[in-house]
Order: structure tokens, then C-alpha cells, then sequence
């Protein structure tokens, strides 16, 4: 298994970690063509977004999802950019790993049953967490992994892959609708998109029953239906406003805001979750 950083497995007392591949194994260091720069050779991040031929914001970019020094989205003590632990484990790992889970203050308006099922997943360790298992990552996994993402954009679709679980999603452009009647549900959804001034509007339903919201278990149903609105904020900076409104799972709708931060003159590492995997047959639970 290789991974970008040490990620998160969860198996009884410990977080079982993906090490990195060696630098030798990485696409080597490329300077983007056309990056703005400064007079030092550094990409210059604070400069304006690019856009398109057409005018429209450009979200093409490789982006890491971004934590300033001093800040914590789960409320705890401060960490560096990018620390990622996760709260169950051992404390000698205390300060390695955090997910920031839903990023939501004050915990998330789950319906009595999805409270339950949230006690239960945690109690038995994550064990049955898809990314436990080499399986699509739910959505606010996606948005707050360690790992990073690269958006590929044309005028029609916009392509999302995934270095976390080698994970890709599609979203159309092209003014198609959302599928009507009974399509086959899929992990990621249908997802289209339309433009909101300089704002990308992603609406994505139709998603597989029971699905893992984040790495702490909070659950989605086959009713949900997700928005999210990116926005080019500069250069470097990427904000996306995420909407979750599930009427099975949650009392009502909740909104949370994640940041990421574009890492030019990098390139995505090929990442094969099952290759020489052996930490799921380990996974105790109750």
C-alpha cells in the first residue's frame, strides 16, 4: 500500500499506516508552465485565479486539503499544516493523526437511529469504514484527506481524481440533468454543475444506501442530496462550501466550509489501496 503521507487504518489500539513510497518513486519535480512566480523562482499563490478561454474561473490544479499553523477545525489543541489524527488512537500517535470529520462545531443534527449507528461505528473502531477496506471514500472524507486531489477542467466536465483510494468523480457541465426514476446508485453519485457568477455549483444525488460520511462514522442515506460551491479564491486558494441535506439521516440541513490549497510543480502518486494490503484481518470490533 503507498500513500503521499501516513493515513489512517483503523484495527484494534492502533491506526495501522500506509507508509510513503520512496522519492524515487514519485514523478520527479516540474516546474509549471505559465505559474505565476515570484522574483525567487517560488510559485506566487496570492495572485489572481486563472480562467478559461471563456472567461470562467479555472479550478485545474493539483489541491491538498489546508490547515493554517494555530488553526484545529475539530476544536482541539493546535496543530501543524496538515496534521491528520485520528482521535481513537493510542497517545504515543496523539498529534499524527486527526480527522477533522464532518468540521461541523458543536456535532451535526443526526436523526435518533444515524446518532446510533455513529455510537456503534466508533465503538467498534471504525472497523467497517469503506477506507478500512480499499473502498470509495465518503465525501467528507474526500474533501478533508491528507492526501491530495487533481481537477482536471473543460468547458463540459470537470474530472476529480483522487490520490486518496485512487477515487475519481465526473461532473457535467454540458446542462444535463440530474437522472430521474431509479438509476443504479453510485458511491460518488451523479453529479452536475452549473455557474453561479464565479461560482461552481455541483449538485450530486443518487448515492449507494449506508454510505460513511466521514472517518467518525456520521452516515448518509440514498435520499441525499449534495451541493457544493467552489470558488478560486486567488491563485492558490480553493474554498468549497459543502451542503449536506439528507432528510433520513439528519433533522435538517447543515453547510460546512473546507479549504485547500493548490500544490504546483507536484504531480498525484499512483496509489493501489489493495496492493499487499493485510490490516483487515486484523480489525476487531465488538
Amino acid at each position: 500500500m503507498a500513500s503521499r503521507y501516513l493515513r489512517p487504518l483503523i484495527c484494534v489500539m492502533a491506526i495501522v499506516g500506509a507508509i510513503s513510497p520512496s522519492l524515487s518513486a514519485q514523478w520527479p519535480p516540474y516546474s509549471a508552465a505559465g505559474a505565476p512566480r515570484t522574483p525567487d523562482g517560488k510559485p506566487n499563490l496570492g495572485t489572481p485565479a486563472p480562467r478559461t478561454a471563456d472567461g470562467k474561473p479555472d479550478f485545474s490544479g493539483i489541491w491538498e486539503n489546508f490547515r493554517s499553523e494555530g488553526q484545529d477545525n475539530a476544536g482541539g489543541a493546535s496543530r501543524p499544516v496538515n496534521a491528520a489524527f485520528f482521535d481513537g488512537a493510542p497517545p504515543s500517535l496523539i498529534g499524527l493523526f486527526r480527522d477533522i470529520g464532518s468540521g461541523v462545531t458543536g456535532g451535526l443534527p443526526l436523526q435518533p437511529w444515524a446518532a446510533d449507528i455513529v455510537k456503534t461505528r466508533m465503538a467498534e473502531n471504525s472497523k467497517d469504514n469503506p477506507d478500512a477496506h480499499c473502498l470509495p471514500l465518503g465525501f467528507m472524507q474526500l474533501h478533508t484527506h491528507p492526501d491530495p486531489r487533481k481537477m482536471v477542467q473543460t468547458p463540459n466536465l470537470i474530472v476529480i481524481m483522487y490520490e486518496a483510494n485512487y477515487g475519481l468523480r465526473q461532473i457535467f457541465l454540458d446542462g444535463r440533468p440530474l437522472p430521474s426514476g431509479d438509476p443504479q446508485p453510485w458511491w460518488y453519485g451523479y453529479s452536475i454543475g452549473k455557474w453561479d457568477g464565479d461560482t461552481l455549483v455541483m449538485e450530486t444525488s443518487h448515492f449507494r444506501d449506508g454510505g460513511w460520511l466521514d472517518v467518525n462514522g456520521n452516515p448518509f442515506t440514498d435520499a441525499l442530496k449534495l451541493t457544493e460551491r467552489f470558488r478560486r479564491v486567488n491563485y492558490g486558494t480553493l474554498e468549497i462550501a459543502i451542503t449536506v441535506d439528507d432528510p433520513k439521516a439528519y433533522t435538517n440541513p447543515w453547510t460546512v466550509t473546507v479549504t485547500q490549497r493548490l500544490m504546483p510543480d507536484a504531480e498525484l502518486i499512483e496509489f493501489i489501496c489493495l496492493e499487499n494490503e493485510k490490516d483487515a484481518q486484523r480489525f476487531v470490533g465488538k
